[in-house]
């Protein structure tokens, strides 16, 4: 696998992680799913994605995995995915830094668009 051109999708909604791998994967880029963050810190050999899509609310917090990863020094822009699109949660997405902030139902042109905004136009996919 070309670590290179992975996007990551960590979501605890199994039907959900299927939909996302399949709608990322027919655009052209290489994906790696994980139902939990523990799943994801624990690949081997460990995922390196150039941009990692999150649920926020997952079995944990994403807000938790983005942390462990800043402690790790690895910088991958998150493109966030929540179905508690509240003023808490957005204000604590804007707040992170992250790339992107998306409600779910995902709407599917715009996780692409994010996703190439955030890797750039000579990372991969299309």
């Amino acid at each position: 696998m070309d670590d290179a051109h992975v996007i990551a999708i960590v979501d605890d909604d199994p039907s959900l992680l299927r939909a996302l791998h399949r709608l990322v994967q027919s655009n052209g880029y290489t994906v790696e799913s994980f139902a939990s963050a523990r799943d994801f810190l624990d690949a081997s050999p460990p995922c390196r994605p150039v941009c990692l899509v999150l649920d926020v609310h997952l079995n944990g917090s994403g807000f938790e995995l983005q942390k462990r990863l800043a402690a790790d020094g690895l910088t991958i822009p998150i493109i966030f995915i929540t179905g508690h699109d509240d003023d808490a949660t957005r204000r604590r997405v804007e707040q992170s830094g992250a790339a992107a902030h998306l409600g779910k139902p995902v709407d599917e042109q715009a996780l692409l668009h994010a996703i190439r905004r955030a890797i750039g136009p000579d990372d991969g996919g299309e």
